[in-house]
């Protein structure tokens, strides 16, 4: 995958898949009729690490200059 390819895809699961993660891990929580303070803790970290998981490869290096890029002219 490029560089190009992982950025924008990194922007899209930020701006569009996350929210919808949120809104379903919380419509989720609130159908168990709002459990412990230290249980929903540990179940919303949990979904955290889940949902980070699968895209790490994504995220990757996409902060940094772009590898393939000429270098820049002084």
């Amino acid at each position: 995958m490029t560089y190009r390819t992982r950025k924008w895809l990194a922007l899209a699961l930020l701006l569009v898949w996350m929210p919808l993660f949120v809104v379903v891990a919380t419509t989720i929580v609130s159908e168990i009729e709002r459990p412990h303070i230290l249980l929903e803790l540990a179940i919303y970290v949990g979904l955290g690490i889940v949902w980070a998981l699968p895209f790490r490869r994504v995220f990757l290096g996409v902060g940094k200059p772009d590898p393939n890029a000429p270098p820049p002219k002084d």
